[in-house]
């Protein structure tokens, strides 16, 4: 199995195995040398069993595990980041297939530092996985497995939001969350909450089995209903693991990915904290987000399709907005990966702050023009093809 553009993924325990689970963690261990790894993972019913076999593989190699529980992607890459910088050599692993069915399961990886991996990296992994037999070397120790305190890690992201914000709050708006029965589902309420908005919250009973399932970001309808039906003034759409978001209006009309970078980058523009007046996007941004920025004088740097291409240009670019039309949007002053909650709470800052509905603010910012995205076939196997991530 080889690493897509967010890891591997594939049917779970079948293709995604306990087996393969295990010795990926030896491989990752042996290759990355981390003090310490993070573990999370979603709400899948396949979730605990591979996350237990990637606890078993990092502790047979010495690396003592931090288990989150069920926590979203951005939190695990937050942690890793806080301990390394904390003196504590951290890499991050989330047990997760974002937005794919229940039946699929996926393993995200974080380097040392809460970074996704680089190409080189990835590559050397996959030829150790692709070795029929290996031997482990002896360690001094078997590393330990702890379980990390669930109210003080919520109550830490809850923090780092805030702060993403500028202390400020959301004094005012009514808001429906949409968790995607996820891995967000008992963290998106008190979030937003804690920020000051009314909020309403929806599919956020997991049952293992219906995750993503005709809710989410795949699939607003349901949260557009829900925002007219509430008198929100907006709603916000998470993924799985919520790494990303989709957005909807007071009129239930969605808002894109595209649609809230170029909100937030014309406001950070207008406030003089766009670095280098660019914003970095993918190909497949669309056409019109391209006519606005360059509009409004905001340069577009462009990537291949991926979050970890538009994190590597914006690192090199020393700049600080990027995404995808899918709604991974990253801020790298605050954040090393996609988060769809702190995403939603810098959007809504910002529609707090101009004093505009979201519809306007979409509006104003950008005007989509008509796009056509076509699946091709390519060669490779099934399990080539599937790895392939958001």
């Amino acid at each position: 199995m080889r690493f897509g553009t967010d890891g591997v993924r594939g049917r779970a325990i079948s293709e995604v195995s306990p087996e393969f689970a295990l010795v990926l963690a030896r491989v990752l261990a042996s290759e990355l040398r981390p003090g310490a790894v993070v573990l999370g993972g979603d709400s899948r019913e396949s979730t605990p069993v591979l996350a237990s076999a990637i606890a078993s593989g990092m502790a047979a190699m010495g690396v003592d595990v931090v288990d989150l529980g069920m926590v979203p992607t951005p939190i695990v890459a937050r942690e890793a980041h806080e301990r390394t910088a904390a003196g504590v050599p951290s890499m991050g692993v989330v047990v997760s297939a974002s937005h794919n069915p229940f039946s699929d399961n996926g393993i995200k990886v974080f380097d040392v530092g809460g970074r996704k991996l680089p190409d080189a990296t990835e590559r050397r992994i996959e030829g150790r996985l692709a070795v029929d037999t290996m031997t482990w070397p002896a360690v001094d120790r078997v590393g330990s497995i702890s379980v990390a305190d669930a109210e003080a890690v919520i109550a830490g992201h809850i923090d780092h939001v805030r702060r993403a914000i500028g202390g400020r709050t959301l004094d005012g708006l009514r808001v429906v969350v949409d968790a995607a029965h996820g891995a967000a589902s008992h963290l998106a309420g008190p979030l937003l909450s804690a920020l000051g908005a009314d909020v309403v919250v929806m599919n956020d009973r997991p049952d293992g089995r219906n995750i993503n399932e005709r809710c989410g970001a795949t699939d607003p309808t349901g949260l557009g209903r829900a925002v007219i039906e509430q008198r929100a003034d907006a709603g916000i759409a998470l993924d799985g693991d919520a790494d990303r978001l989709i957005a909807v209006d007071a009129d239930g009309r969605v808002v894109d990915g595209d649609h809230v970078i170029a909100i937030c980058a014309l406001d950070m523009a207008a406030r003089r904290v766009l670095a280098r007046s660019s914003v970095v996007v993918t190909v497949m941004a669309n056409l019109g987000f391209r006519r606005a920025m360059e509009a409004a004088g905001i340069m577009v740097v462009e990537t291949p399709v991926g979050d970890r291409h538009v994190l590597e240009a914006l690192l090199d670019g020393g700049l600080s907005l990027g995404g995808e039309q899918s709604g991974h949007v990253i801020f790298p002053e605050v954040a090393t990966t996609g988060d769809g909650l702190l995403t939603g709470a810098i959007l809504l800052d910002v529609v707090r702050r101009s004093g505009r509905g979201l519809g306007e603010s979409a509006s104003a910012a950008m005007t989509s023009l008509p796009q056509v995205l076509v699946n091709v076939d390519v060669d490779g196997s099934a399990d080539d093809r599937r790895s392939v991530g958001d």
